[in-house]
């Protein structure tokens, strides 16, 4: 019990981290293609294009991480002094301040609400506006000054010497061993934590110094689940040999690698052949010095192409074969040698979704017929347990569907939501997703996983909440149309 409450402790952490992150991926990928492209060793070298370099990765993406991690904890107005409190960091540091944004948003955006939670009662009517704009001013001017001061320098030394760290192991040869905590962690919980709140940060940095970094490929590498999921193609049995070649497409141009990990689980001998997958594409990247000029997210080989530095294709192309043929190799060899007659997916499913906290709604679509009546089944139950009121159609404006960091799940959700909206021909409600952290004030109806509706119910109680088993495959969406539809 004390396992899965540190576990989860842990989950909450880590879906913290990247949910300041994740929102801001598209930044990155435009500051890494301007970077690819302008840069002077780059595709179309440009120097007066070029000048954004610079200003994006010190200042814009800095303050895009205090603001997001302040508005996570308290709103915009928490969001706009964790951007002023970055800005702080950033001034005290001749560095880009990724790892000082990520400290000083969040607790920008907690000592605003605490502020409020003081003074805010206490306001006179008619001077609202008055307070909470100085409040913020105020409040935002004196944290900056601290962090200028004080913070910085701080974070500056903590950033150089894990900088240092990795650049010892990686003079050391030892960087490929790094793939023995990070493949077993991707399969559990922790590859948003690892991915984008650890390597990403160090690797911003050392991009800007090399215009490339071997960081971004450790955890992005689709090699490892390709060759795991091919392997069940040719050796499996069963519902996964007939599902592995979807999942395979699905996970290596689509870079959704999740859908790789019910079939690891499902032998854990398996994770011999993704670690194995990790370290020989590792080796392989940094015997070509490879690396990414940023973040790849989705870890798809077509992300993964578009942020390679000019000159550097052979080198990524040959990580990725290398990690799949291991990978596929020592599968392969586990799969032949097992001695089970049958393999349950929707056991290791289960298991994983539970290790995870949280539903796998692309492995629960590739086995739609198998789960859709379990699904139903859940939901009922799911259903049984809510306690919010049933809103009227005629109350009903908007509707949000949210997840841990509003990216992945819940936008898969909304979409299939509003494609029912449309052929029900109701198009006066508005469906979107967000962040579970994020949900508007004036959302009507809130959907999410079973797992998040008792946050969700926390964050706003004054919604109707509706609890899905899985997001791609629910029956509650064509319930919830024909009540709409009345």
């Amino acid at each position: 019990m004390a396992d899965k409450g540190f576990r989860t402790k842990v989950q909450r952490f880590g879906g913290f981290l990247s949910g300041m992150i994740m929102p801001n991926i598209g930044a990155f990928i435009a500051w890494g293609i301007i970077t690819a492209l302008f840069m002077a060793d780059g595709w179309l070298p440009n120097e007066q294009l070029a000048t954004l370099i610079d200003p994006m990765i010190k200042y814009l993406l800095p303050l895009l991480i205090g603001y997001t991690g302040g508005q996570l904890v308290y709103d915009k107005r928490g969001g706009v002094v964790g951007a002023i409190s970055a800005m702080g960091v950033i001034v005290g540091a001749d560095i880009p301040m990724f790892l000082g944004a990520m400290v000083m948003g969040p607790l920008g955006g907690y000592l605003m609400k605490k502020v409020d939670d003081l003074f805010q009662d206490k306001i006179r009517s008619g001077f609202e506006m008055l307070y909470n704009n100085f409040s913020a001013g105020i409040l935002g001017a004196i944290i900056a000054g601290i962090a200028v001061t004080l913070v910085g320098p701080l974070v500056e030394g903590l950033n150089n010497t894990l900088a240092a760290g990795v650049e010892v192991i990686i003079n050391a040869g030892l960087l490929p061993l790094a793939s023995i905590i990070i493949e077993p962690a991707k399969i559990l919980f922790l590859n948003n934590a690892i991915n984008h709140g650890i390597l990403s940060p160090i690797g911003v940095e050392q991009s800007t110094e090399t215009g490339k970094s071997i960081l971004f490929l450790l955890e992005a590498n689709p090699g490892p689940g390709l060759g795991v999921l091919l392997a069940f193609s040719i050796f499996g049995k069963g519902t996964s040999k007939s599902s592995a070649p979807g999942a395979a497409i699905i996970q290596f141009l689509g870079g959704i690698h999740e859908i790789y990990f019910p079939y690891v689980l499902m032998k854990p001998a398996l994770l011999l052949a993704v670690i194995g997958g990790g370290i020989s594409g590792v080796f392989t990247f940094t015997i070509f010095n490879a690396g990414l000029v940023a973040t790849a997210s989705p870890g798809s080989i077509f992300a993964l192409l578009a942020l390679t530095p000019q000159g550097g294709y052979l080198g990524v192309l040959a990580g990725v074969i290398v990690a799949a043929i291991v990978s596929f190799v020592v599968a392969a060899f586990i799969l032949k040698t097992s001695k089970s007659d049958d393999e349950d997916l929707t056991e290791a499913t289960g298991k994983m979704e539970e290790m995870k906290g949280k539903k796998s709604s692309v492995a629960g679509n590739l086995k739609e017929d198998e789960s859709t009546e379990k699904s139903a089944g859940s939901d009922q139950t799911a259903k049984a347990s809510e306690q919010s009121d049933v809103k009227p159609a005629e109350d009903v404006d908007k509707i949000i569907f949210a997840c841990d960091a509003g990216m992945g799940s819940s936008a898969m959700g909304a979409s299939l939501m509003k494609n029912k909206l449309k052929k029900a021909e109701i198009e006066n409600i508005d469906v979107s997703n967000t962040a579970i952290k994020a949900i508007p004030d004036d959302a009507d109806i809130v959907i999410t996983h079973k797992d998040l509706t008792d946050q969700a119910r926390e964050k706003l109680p004054s919604a109707e909440h509706i609890s899905v088993d899985n997001f791609l495959n629910s029956p509650k969406y064509d319930e919830l149309t024909e009540r709409l539809k009345k």
